[in-house]
């Protein structure tokens, strides 16, 4: 469930880079606390499983410090052969 929560806020900001607090507390419905990196770790995983589908795109892209921007991409060719 947080997982797709997620994923509709940052489609909701698609291009735009959202900050980790932001987000949080958009999914969670509280403040971010400091140290705490369960935001990060349910990324990681969506960003996994969006990969897993369609691995020759990137979809959920870092902006080290401040936070997250969802723009799909295609991340790299995919050979077949």
């Amino acid at each position: 469930m947080r997982e797709f929560e997620l994923l509709v806020a940052l489609v909701r900001r698609q291009g735009g880079i959202v900050a980790r607090p932001d987000l949080y507390e958009t999914v969670w419905g509280r403040a971010l606390r400091d140290g705490d990196r369960s935001i990060d770790v349910y990324v990681h995983k969506l960003r996994a499983k969006l990969e897993s589908a369609l691995p020759e795109w990137s979809f959920i892209h870092t902006h080290v410090g401040f936070g997250y921007r969802f723009t799909p991409e295609r991340s790299h060719a995919v050979h077949t052969s």
